[in-house]
């Protein structure tokens, strides 16, 4: 016997069950299927239009910078106009994603679009977000080809695309989604909450963008006009 089992055999002596206590497992059972719900400020409860607004404002609070588009078919319009703000080289990397593949990127002329995980020398990533918290300007990203987890760190530039509609008012909503899509057995194994660029003021207390990421992160908002 394991020292592991000799600790779970005395806690269930302790309360007079067994490993084969059918009533306790339904009891298990149970709760973890109807788990009760923790409580959700009120800061995010907003109508559409508003949500919307407070996601960009406290998406800027943190240092990230907004973009708002009509429709899918302006954001590699949108992605070119950044790259040329900044100086930046005419070339993204981004995953699988059919909402971006769908979008016309052939009409920017001379933007090369990468696809597949990132490479340390990219210095531009774009994604897609799954979803986005109002409440705290985040956005939530699952990993899988779609998105590939490494464009969310090596790029020093990180743009990301999220639809309004997509704008939860608390993270509460935005998990509860993710289960609902991807539903048990199929989750993905990695959700990164991303709440403006990557930071640290470990030494001295002073403020470095970067530090454990891109250095800039860029919110692309669809139908945020």
């Amino acid at each position: 016997m394991s020292a592991r089992e000799a600790i779970l055999n005395k806690v269930r002596s302790s309360l007079g069950t067994a490993p084969s206590d059918a009533a306790r497992a339904e009891t298990v059972a149970k709760r973890l299927a109807d788990a009760p719900a923790g409580v959700i400020p009120a800061r995010g409860q907003l109508a559409d239009k508003e949500r919307v607004a407070l996601f960009c404002e406290m998406a800027e609070k943190v240092s990230a910078t907004i973009d708002r588009v009509k429709k899918p078919a302006d954001v590699p319009k949108a992605v070119s106009t950044y790259l040329r703000a900044r100086n930046l080289p005419a070339s993204v990397r981004m995953g699988a994603d059919e909402r971006l593949r769908a979008m016309p990127w052939s009409g920017v002329k001379s933007l090369e679009v990468k696809s597949g995980r990132a490479d340390p020398e990219d210095e531009v990533g774009v994604s897609h977000a799954l979803a986005g918290v109002a409440e705290s300007g985040t956005i939530a990203l699952h990993s899988g080809t779609d998105n590939p987890t490494t464009v969310n760190f090596l790029p020093e530039h990180h743009i990301v695309v999220v639809d309004a509609k997509d704008i939860a008012g608390d993270l509460e909503t935005v998990l509860s989604g993710l289960r609902q899509r991807f539903g048990k057995g199929k989750m993905p194994r990695t959700l990164n909450l991303i709440t403006g660029p990557s930071r640290s003021a470990d030494i001295q207390q002073t403020l470095l963008l970067g530090a454990h990421g891109p250095r800039a992160l860029h919110l692309i908002v669809i139908n945020g006009g």
